[in-house]
């Protein structure tokens, strides 16, 4: 860390402050809102889907692909983002770090518009590999947005101005996903007075370009959400000391925190569950829209109007979490909540257009349909949307947990050192679920079998809580 305070920062501001956001944190919280429409478009519900289920032209083989090459983002991430985290701050200023970080986005991000379904612009493994560098960048972007906290909103606000920017994140993303669908999917598909009657801007349908634009519309997002940052968000001053310098520091200060950590042996088996948890979770998000569309043969439509009720039921979750914690301590909420996020995988993976949950057939031409709308008119489409409810709920609730059960189990003097492995375990198995995914799929020939993979990642992690001492309700460590 550094010794003395930025020239045009208050030094309350470092310390504590006076528990105000400032226009500083404000800008902060903005840029989460700029980056998150990449995910929820670009990795979850648009074009991973579009990819898979058009360019490749084999869900299964799709999957496969696209779980490979998050396999390697992973390895990546893996390998350099713990040594970025633990060397940021004697870095000094991050801003420069951030901007070029983000400036290598944008293009990226922008260049899958050409990533056409005949492949006459983007090969599918161009198309992969740029998708896997911008996934690392986003890495990085996560590690030093998230160094600024501190310093843009101070200690004292920096929870208000954490808790503005998941808002901000949620609200951008559903905006985003409304924006696609009124402008580009529902155009040409309903008769309603408020819809235009063709995509907007004359894109086609016919070569999916209303699929494709959204990576136009992310990169935009992330300019849009950057701007504030970096022209409000006071940045940290110089330290003096080099770039190897600050990576052989942050290494060994890595290590020193890995030392600390491992001398407490319920900590130590909880961190090593949540590696395993949390990956399944994110793998759940992930290859979620992959499946739909493969297995349940959903279009952007769908996908899009997937997102949005999923985002907003997503808000609840937050309260579920924080009523499990109350109820019965946050480690038998985690308990629950990873439960009932294998229980309704395993009910998803029984689904299909003509089956509902393993057991019932259902042949849609024989059915009316369940409303007249434009998407989830048959019984099997809307179950399958209803199980998506239980994972939006539990998997908030297990992040709200995850922090909440840290807190008693780590001794108050090494909060800083435990929250530093928790953000290191949150990346060092982000290749496993992609790899069991991509092992799965290429095993069983099926992207059930593919996603199955993830409920025995979950499980590994749910076992290993109930080794776990401690984390109750009211519990704090005493260590």
């Amino acid at each position: 860390m550094t010794t003395e305070p930025a020239a045009d920062v208050p030094m309350e501001a470092e310390i504590g402050g006076d528990g105000k956001l400032s226009r500083g944190a404000v800008a902060w919280s903005i840029f989460e809102g700029g980056r998150d429409p990449y995910v929820i478009l670009m990795t979850i519900y648009i074009f991973m889907p579009y990819v898979s289920a058009t360019m490749v032209g084999d869900p299964v083989r799709g999957q496969g692909l696209i779980a490979q090459f998050q396999q390697y983002a992973g390895w990546i991430v893996m390998a350099t983002a713990p040594f970025l985290g633990a060397s940021v701050d004697k870095l000094g200023p991050r801003k420069g770090w951030l901007a070029l970080v983000v400036t290598g986005m944008v293009p990226l991000i922008a260049s899958l518009w050409l990533a056409k379904p005949d492949l006459s612009g983007l090969s599918i493994i161009a198309t992969m590999s740029i998708a896997m560098l911008v996934n690392v960048l986003f890495a990085y972007s996560e590690v030093l947005h998230n160094s600024l906290l501190v310093r843009a909103a101070g200690l004292g606000a920096a929870h208000k101005a954490s808790g503005l920017a998941l808002s901000l994140g949620n609200a951008a993303s559903v905006v985003a996903l409304a924006f696609t669908a009124w402008a580009f999917a529902l155009p040409g598909k309903v008769a309603w007075s408020f819809v235009p009657a063709a995509p907007l801007f004359g894109l086609n349908p016919a070569t999916h370009e209303p699929e494709r634009v959204v990576a136009i519309l992310s990169a935009i997002a992330l300019v849009l959400g950057s701007i504030p940052l970096f022209l409000f968000t006071p940045d940290a001053p110089r330290s003096g000391v080099s770039i190897p310098r600050a990576f052989a520091d942050g290494a060994k200060d890595l290590w020193g925190m890995l030392k600390t950590v491992g001398r407490y042996r319920d900590a130590v088996i909880y961190l090593g569950s949540r590696m395993l948890f949390v990956d399944g979770m994110n793998g759940v998000l992930f290859f979620s829209g992959v499946l739909a569309a493969g297995v349940m043969k959903w279009g952007p439509l769908e996908l899009l109007t997937q997102g949005i009720v999923l985002s907003i039921v997503a808000v609840f979750g937050g309260f579920v979490g924080r009523w499990l914690d109350e109820r019965v301590g946050p480690k038998n909420a985690l308990k629950i909540e990873i439960f009932m996020t294998m229980l309704s995988l395993g009910a998803i993976l029984g689904m299909r257009p003509d089956r509902i949950l393993y057991l019932w057939a259902y042949d849609p031409s024989a059915h009316a349909p369940l409303w007249n709308g434009p998407v989830f008119t048959t019984l099997p489409n809307l179950v399958f949307l209803l199980l998506g409810f239980t994972n939006a709920i539990f998997i908030t609730g297990q992040y709200a947990s995850a922090r909440t059960a840290l807190t008693r189990l780590t001794p108050p003097s090494q909060t800083g050192a435990f929250f530093g492995v928790f953000a290191l375990s949150g990346v060092a198995t982000a290749w496993l679920a992609p790899t069991l995914v991509n092992f799965g799929t290429g095993v069983t020939k099926t992207q059930q079998g593919g996603f199955a993979t993830i409920i025995l990642l979950l499980g590994l992690g749910l076992a290993g809580l109930f080794f776990v001492r401690g984390g109750g309700r009211g519990e704090t460590s005493s260590d």
